[in-house]
């Protein structure tokens, strides 16, 4: 399929309308080892990017440019800035056609993003631990498609999250319960999941 402007719009579309569903999951997750304002953060955040119009923007890539940049001005804490930043450069790579190579390099810009703005890297209990086994995924189907590579990225993403429950938290303000952070599931893991199934569902 093609990677328009109208399939990036429904992505994100998709995005918010899942944080907004689950917001009160996130906030919960939040609350037990953060500052319990994830979902109510990204649930701002999204409803934001979903007021674009994306009929001004000439190109995929600008839209996510400016969904990216939504983010970063409307989203409070680290994930404003986390998110904004994967957008971002998730944009700056953007495919000109339908492309399964060319959207997982744009996907792992993402990645690449994240890890130099965060500093995490997979087992410190964040959004890192779900995407970074879904781009994995993602390579390993993406000579199958599209469909396939993101179906398989976003069952990755979702065990990765799950995995996120056991760990100690070495990053952010789950970091300073220590030892108590393990147990709890990781709500930027669980946010970020929901980002990936959302793209299964709607670039597939």
């Amino acid at each position: 399929m093609a990677l328009d402007l109208t399939a990036v719009n429904q992505w994100m579309s998709a995005f918010a309308a899942d944080v907004h569903e689950n917001a009160d999951l996130l906030t919960d997750l939040d609350r037990q080892i953060g500052d319990a304002d994830h979902g109510s953060n990204m649930d701002r955040g999204m409803a934001a990017v979903v007021a674009l119009d994306p009929g001004s923007f000439d190109s995929p890539a600008a839209y996510l440019k400016k969904a990216g940049m939504t983010l970063v001005s409307t989203v409070g804490g680290a994930s404003g800035p986390l998110y904004g930043t994967f957008l971002l450069r998730v944009a700056g790579g953007w495919p000109s056609d339908g492309d399964a190579a060319g959207l997982g390099s744009a996907l792992r810009a993402g990645l690449d993003g994240l890890l130099q703005r965060g500093r995490a890297a997979v087992g410190d209990k964040t959004m890192i631990d779900a995407l970074s086994p879904a781009l994995d995924a993602y390579d390993a189907h993406a000579g199958e498609g599209i469909g396939p590579a993101l179906t398989a990225a976003a069952e990755a993403c979702a065990a990765g999250r799950d995995a996120t429950i056991p760990l100690v938290a070495k990053k952010g303000r789950a970091s300073y319960l220590g030892e108590r952070s393990a147990g709890h599931q990781d709500p930027g893991a669980t946010s970020m999941t929901m980002l990936i199934e959302a793209a299964a569902r709607t670039l597939s």
